[in-house]
Protein backbone atom coordinates (compact mmCIF):
# COMPACT_ATOMS: atom_id res chain seq x y z
CA UNK A 1 0.00 0.00 0.00
CA UNK A 2 1.40 3.41 -0.93
CA UNK A 3 1.53 6.25 1.58
CA UNK A 4 -0.60 9.31 0.97
CA UNK A 5 2.24 11.61 2.06
CA UNK A 6 5.43 12.86 0.51
CA UNK A 7 8.80 12.35 2.21
CA UNK A 8 11.89 14.52 2.27
CA UNK A 9 14.33 13.64 -0.53
CA UNK A 10 17.69 13.34 1.26
CA UNK A 11 19.65 13.10 -2.02
CA UNK A 12 19.37 16.89 -2.28
CA UNK A 13 21.45 17.47 0.87
CA UNK A 14 24.91 18.99 0.75
CA UNK A 15 27.25 17.13 3.13
CA UNK A 16 30.50 18.88 4.11
CA UNK A 17 33.71 17.46 5.64
CA UNK A 18 34.42 17.87 9.34
CA UNK A 19 37.59 19.80 8.47
CA UNK A 20 35.35 22.72 7.46
CA UNK A 21 33.44 22.77 10.76
CA UNK A 22 34.32 25.09 13.62
CA UNK A 23 34.47 22.93 16.77
CA UNK A 24 33.36 24.22 20.15
CA UNK A 25 35.33 21.61 22.13
CA UNK A 26 38.91 20.69 21.27
CA UNK A 27 41.37 18.14 22.63
CA UNK A 28 42.76 20.31 25.44
CA UNK A 29 39.32 20.39 27.07
CA UNK A 30 39.60 16.73 28.09
CA UNK A 31 41.06 16.35 31.56
CA UNK A 32 43.99 14.14 32.51
CA UNK A 33 43.48 12.01 35.60
CA UNK A 34 45.83 14.19 37.63
CA UNK A 35 44.42 17.53 36.45
CA UNK A 36 42.80 19.61 39.20
CA UNK A 37 39.03 19.31 39.05
CA UNK A 38 36.44 21.85 40.21
CA UNK A 39 35.60 21.52 43.89
CA UNK A 40 32.76 19.20 44.82
CA UNK A 41 31.90 17.60 48.12
CA UNK A 42 28.88 15.82 49.51
CA UNK A 43 28.76 13.71 52.68
CA UNK A 44 26.82 10.98 50.88
CA UNK A 45 29.29 10.52 48.03
CA UNK A 46 31.36 8.10 50.10
CA UNK A 47 28.16 6.11 50.73
CA UNK A 48 27.55 5.78 47.00
CA UNK A 49 31.15 4.65 46.48
CA UNK A 50 30.74 2.04 49.22
CA UNK A 51 27.60 0.72 47.51
CA UNK A 52 29.57 0.39 44.25
CA UNK A 53 32.34 -1.46 46.09
CA UNK A 54 29.87 -3.83 47.75
CA UNK A 55 28.09 -4.48 44.46
CA UNK A 56 31.38 -5.36 42.80
CA UNK A 57 32.22 -7.75 45.63
CA UNK A 58 28.88 -9.53 45.24
CA UNK A 59 28.82 -9.49 41.44
CA UNK A 60 25.71 -7.29 41.26
CA UNK A 61 25.21 -4.74 38.49
CA UNK A 62 27.00 -1.37 38.55
CA UNK A 63 25.23 0.60 35.85
CA UNK A 64 26.12 4.09 34.62
CA UNK A 65 23.52 5.89 32.52
CA UNK A 66 24.44 9.27 31.08
CA UNK A 67 23.59 12.03 28.69
CA UNK A 68 25.93 13.40 26.04
CA UNK A 69 26.89 16.41 28.15
CA UNK A 70 28.97 14.09 30.34
CA UNK A 71 31.19 13.30 27.34
CA UNK A 72 31.35 17.02 26.60
CA UNK A 73 32.41 17.74 30.19
CA UNK A 74 35.86 16.36 29.34
CA UNK A 75 35.90 13.47 31.83
CA UNK A 76 36.40 10.49 29.50
CA UNK A 77 39.64 9.44 31.18
CA UNK A 78 37.92 9.36 34.58
CA UNK A 79 35.06 7.25 33.21
CA UNK A 80 37.46 4.85 31.50
CA UNK A 81 39.44 4.52 34.74
CA UNK A 82 36.23 3.57 36.60
CA UNK A 83 35.61 0.86 33.99
CA UNK A 84 39.17 -0.44 34.28
CA UNK A 85 38.82 -0.65 38.06
CA UNK A 86 35.58 -2.62 37.80
CA UNK A 87 33.54 0.06 39.54
CA UNK A 88 31.18 0.18 36.53
CA UNK A 89 30.14 -2.87 34.50
CA UNK A 90 27.53 -1.38 32.16
CA UNK A 91 27.24 2.02 30.45
CA UNK A 92 24.08 3.34 28.80
CA UNK A 93 24.22 6.38 26.49
CA UNK A 94 21.89 8.32 24.27
CA UNK A 95 22.70 8.62 20.57
CA UNK A 96 24.45 11.98 20.94
CA UNK A 97 26.88 10.47 23.44
CA UNK A 98 28.05 7.92 20.88
CA UNK A 99 28.45 10.67 18.26
CA UNK A 100 30.61 12.85 20.52
CA UNK A 101 32.72 9.83 21.49
CA UNK A 102 33.28 8.95 17.81
CA UNK A 103 34.19 12.50 16.77
CA UNK A 104 36.56 12.91 19.70
CA UNK A 105 38.37 9.68 18.86
CA UNK A 106 38.56 10.52 15.17
CA UNK A 107 39.59 14.19 15.11
CA UNK A 108 40.25 15.20 18.73
CA UNK A 109 37.34 17.66 18.73
CA UNK A 110 33.55 17.65 18.82
CA UNK A 111 30.48 19.86 19.20
CA UNK A 112 29.30 22.53 16.79
CA UNK A 113 27.47 25.80 17.34
CA UNK A 114 23.78 25.16 16.78
CA UNK A 115 23.15 28.91 16.55
CA UNK A 116 25.75 29.27 13.79
CA UNK A 117 25.06 26.22 11.64
CA UNK A 118 21.28 26.06 11.86
CA UNK A 119 21.11 29.41 10.04
CA UNK A 120 22.70 27.94 6.92
CA UNK A 121 21.14 24.51 7.27
CA UNK A 122 24.53 22.88 7.79
CA UNK A 123 23.96 21.72 11.36
CA UNK A 124 24.80 18.03 11.73
CA UNK A 125 25.51 17.42 8.06
CA UNK A 126 29.17 16.40 8.29
CA UNK A 127 30.58 13.67 6.10
CA UNK A 128 32.77 11.73 8.52
CA UNK A 129 30.17 11.70 11.31
CA UNK A 130 27.66 10.24 8.86
CA UNK A 131 29.91 7.19 8.44
CA UNK A 132 28.53 6.02 11.77
CA UNK A 133 25.37 5.11 9.88
CA UNK A 134 27.37 2.52 7.94
CA UNK A 135 28.63 1.04 11.21
CA UNK A 136 25.06 0.92 12.52
CA UNK A 137 23.90 -0.90 9.41
CA UNK A 138 26.80 -3.30 9.88
CA UNK A 139 25.80 -3.84 13.53
CA UNK A 140 22.29 -4.81 12.51
CA UNK A 141 23.62 -7.23 9.88
CA UNK A 142 25.98 -8.86 12.37
CA UNK A 143 23.30 -8.93 15.09
CA UNK A 144 25.45 -6.76 17.34
CA UNK A 145 24.33 -3.93 19.55
CA UNK A 146 24.82 -0.39 18.29
CA UNK A 147 27.22 0.50 21.09
CA UNK A 148 29.11 -2.77 20.80
CA UNK A 149 29.88 -2.33 17.12
CA UNK A 150 30.87 1.32 17.42
CA UNK A 151 33.24 0.45 20.26
CA UNK A 152 34.68 -2.43 18.25
CA UNK A 153 35.22 -0.31 15.16
CA UNK A 154 36.82 2.61 17.02
CA UNK A 155 39.10 0.20 18.85
CA UNK A 156 40.21 -1.41 15.57
CA UNK A 157 40.64 1.94 13.80
CA UNK A 158 43.70 4.13 13.37
CA UNK A 159 41.89 7.13 14.85
CA UNK A 160 44.58 9.26 16.52
CA UNK A 161 42.63 9.79 19.75
CA UNK A 162 40.93 6.41 20.15
CA UNK A 163 42.47 6.15 23.64
CA UNK A 164 39.88 8.75 24.71
CA UNK A 165 36.94 6.71 23.43
CA UNK A 166 34.71 5.42 26.20
CA UNK A 167 33.06 2.99 23.78
CA UNK A 168 36.37 1.54 22.58
CA UNK A 169 37.65 1.13 26.15
CA UNK A 170 34.44 -0.60 27.17
CA UNK A 171 34.65 -3.00 24.23
CA UNK A 172 38.27 -3.80 25.14
CA UNK A 173 37.18 -4.53 28.73
CA UNK A 174 34.05 -6.48 27.67
CA UNK A 175 31.83 -3.94 29.42
CA UNK A 176 28.58 -3.45 27.49
CA UNK A 177 27.83 0.06 26.25
CA UNK A 178 24.25 0.35 25.11
CA UNK A 179 23.05 3.27 22.99
CA UNK A 180 19.38 4.18 23.30
CA UNK A 181 18.26 6.30 20.35
CA UNK A 182 15.07 8.12 19.48
CA UNK A 183 14.35 8.52 15.78
CA UNK A 184 14.93 12.11 14.72
CA UNK A 185 16.88 13.02 17.86
CA UNK A 186 20.40 12.79 16.44
CA UNK A 187 22.30 14.44 13.58
CA UNK A 188 22.93 11.00 12.05
CA UNK A 189 19.25 10.81 11.16
CA UNK A 190 19.60 13.74 8.77
CA UNK A 191 22.02 11.88 6.52
CA UNK A 192 21.08 10.11 3.27
CA UNK A 193 22.75 6.87 4.42
CA UNK A 194 20.68 6.57 7.62
CA UNK A 195 18.76 3.27 7.64
CA UNK A 196 15.89 3.49 10.11
CA UNK A 197 15.37 -0.26 10.21
CA UNK A 198 19.04 -0.93 11.01
CA UNK A 199 19.06 1.85 13.60
CA UNK A 200 16.03 0.37 15.30
CA UNK A 201 17.37 -3.19 15.22
CA UNK A 202 20.77 -2.28 16.67
CA UNK A 203 19.43 0.06 19.34
CA UNK A 204 16.64 -2.32 20.34
CA UNK A 205 19.22 -5.05 20.79
CA UNK A 206 21.02 -2.62 23.08
CA UNK A 207 17.83 -2.15 25.07
CA UNK A 208 17.56 -5.91 25.60
CA UNK A 209 21.23 -6.06 26.64
CA UNK A 210 20.48 -3.28 29.11
CA UNK A 211 17.41 -5.07 30.45
CA UNK A 212 19.55 -8.16 31.02
CA UNK A 213 21.95 -6.05 33.10
CA UNK A 214 19.05 -4.71 35.17
CA UNK A 215 18.17 -8.31 36.06
CA UNK A 216 21.38 -8.26 38.15
CA UNK A 217 20.47 -5.04 39.97
CA UNK A 218 19.49 -6.68 43.28
CA UNK A 219 22.25 -5.53 45.62
CA UNK A 220 23.62 -3.34 42.84
CA UNK A 221 23.84 0.33 41.91
CA UNK A 222 22.41 2.44 39.09
CA UNK A 223 23.96 5.87 38.54
CA UNK A 224 22.39 8.48 36.27
CA UNK A 225 24.47 11.45 35.13
CA UNK A 226 22.78 14.32 33.30
CA UNK A 227 19.94 12.47 31.60
CA UNK A 228 16.49 13.93 32.12
CA UNK A 229 14.62 11.66 29.70
CA UNK A 230 16.61 8.69 28.35
CA UNK A 231 17.91 7.32 31.66
CA UNK A 232 14.69 7.39 33.70
CA UNK A 233 12.52 6.14 30.86
CA UNK A 234 14.78 3.32 29.62
CA UNK A 235 15.57 2.24 33.18
CA UNK A 236 11.88 2.21 34.12
CA UNK A 237 10.88 -0.15 31.31
CA UNK A 238 13.85 -2.46 31.82
CA UNK A 239 13.14 -2.64 35.55
CA UNK A 240 9.51 -3.56 34.88
CA UNK A 241 10.65 -6.40 32.61
CA UNK A 242 13.19 -7.61 35.16
CA UNK A 243 10.71 -7.53 38.03
CA UNK A 244 8.13 -9.34 35.93
CA UNK A 245 10.48 -12.29 35.41
CA UNK A 246 11.85 -12.16 38.96
CA UNK A 247 8.31 -12.30 40.40
CA UNK A 248 7.57 -15.45 38.41
CA UNK A 249 10.76 -17.04 39.77
CA UNK A 250 10.17 -16.09 43.38
CA UNK A 251 12.95 -13.48 43.38
CA UNK A 252 12.95 -9.72 43.84
CA UNK A 253 14.76 -6.77 42.28
CA UNK A 254 14.16 -4.19 44.99
CA UNK A 255 17.20 -3.95 47.25
CA UNK A 256 19.50 -1.70 45.24
CA UNK A 257 20.89 1.83 45.22
CA UNK A 258 20.26 4.62 42.74
CA UNK A 259 22.04 7.97 42.47
CA UNK A 260 21.30 10.94 40.23
CA UNK A 261 23.99 13.50 39.38
CA UNK A 262 22.52 16.63 37.81
CA UNK A 263 22.23 20.41 37.99
CA UNK A 264 18.50 20.71 38.68
CA UNK A 265 17.55 21.84 42.22
CA UNK A 266 15.11 19.46 43.87
CA UNK A 267 12.78 20.90 46.48
CA UNK A 268 11.81 18.97 49.57
CA UNK A 269 12.49 15.31 50.23
CA UNK A 270 14.23 13.68 47.26
CA UNK A 271 12.66 10.35 48.26
CA UNK A 272 9.10 11.62 47.80
CA UNK A 273 7.29 12.45 44.56
CA UNK A 274 6.15 16.05 44.36
CA UNK A 275 2.52 16.97 43.78
CA UNK A 276 1.48 17.22 40.13
CA UNK A 277 0.80 20.93 40.59
CA UNK A 278 4.53 21.44 41.20
CA UNK A 279 6.60 21.84 37.99
CA UNK A 280 9.31 19.75 39.66
CA UNK A 281 7.00 16.74 39.40
CA UNK A 282 7.94 16.50 35.73
CA UNK A 283 11.68 16.10 36.37
CA UNK A 284 11.72 12.36 35.71
CA UNK A 285 15.03 11.49 37.43
CA UNK A 286 13.47 12.60 40.72
CA UNK A 287 10.17 10.78 40.62
CA UNK A 288 11.39 7.69 38.74
CA UNK A 289 14.98 7.06 39.83
CA UNK A 290 15.04 8.61 43.30
CA UNK A 291 11.54 7.85 44.54
CA UNK A 292 9.20 5.38 42.87
CA UNK A 293 11.54 2.55 41.84
CA UNK A 294 13.34 2.35 45.19
CA UNK A 295 10.26 2.76 47.38
CA UNK A 296 10.25 -0.86 48.54
CA UNK A 297 13.67 -1.66 49.89
CA UNK A 298 16.03 0.53 47.85
CA UNK A 299 18.09 3.60 48.64
CA UNK A 300 18.74 6.74 46.62
CA UNK A 301 21.05 9.77 46.58
CA UNK A 302 21.06 13.08 44.73
CA UNK A 303 24.28 14.94 43.92
CA UNK A 304 23.91 18.39 42.44
CA UNK A 305 26.91 19.69 40.54
CA UNK A 306 28.72 20.07 37.24
CA UNK A 307 29.84 16.78 35.68
CA UNK A 308 33.39 18.11 35.37
CA UNK A 309 33.38 18.19 39.17
CA UNK A 310 31.17 15.24 40.15
CA UNK A 311 32.71 12.54 37.94
CA UNK A 312 36.26 13.13 39.27
CA UNK A 313 34.82 13.36 42.79
CA UNK A 314 33.12 9.98 42.41
CA UNK A 315 36.36 8.48 41.11
CA UNK A 316 38.25 9.85 44.12
CA UNK A 317 35.69 8.33 46.46
CA UNK A 318 36.07 4.96 44.71
CA UNK A 319 39.89 5.18 44.93
CA UNK A 320 39.70 5.77 48.67
CA UNK A 321 38.15 2.31 49.06
CA UNK A 322 40.74 0.46 46.97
Amino acid sequence: MNSKYEVFDRSRLLIRPLAEREHDLKLGHWMALDDPAPEFSDPHLADAARRLHAARQSGAARILMMGAHVIRAGVNRHLIDLLERGAIDHVALNGAGAIHDFELARIGATTESVARYIRSGEFGLWRETGELNDWIREAAGLELGLGENIGRRIGESDFPHRDLSLLAAAYRLSVPVTVHVGIGYDILHEHPNCDGAALGAASYRDFLIFARAVERLEGGVMLSFGSAIMAPEVYLKALAMSRNVAHQQGRSVRGFTTAVFDLVPIRGDIHRVLDKTDPGYYFRPHKTILARTVAEGGESFYFRGDHRATVPALRRAVLELS
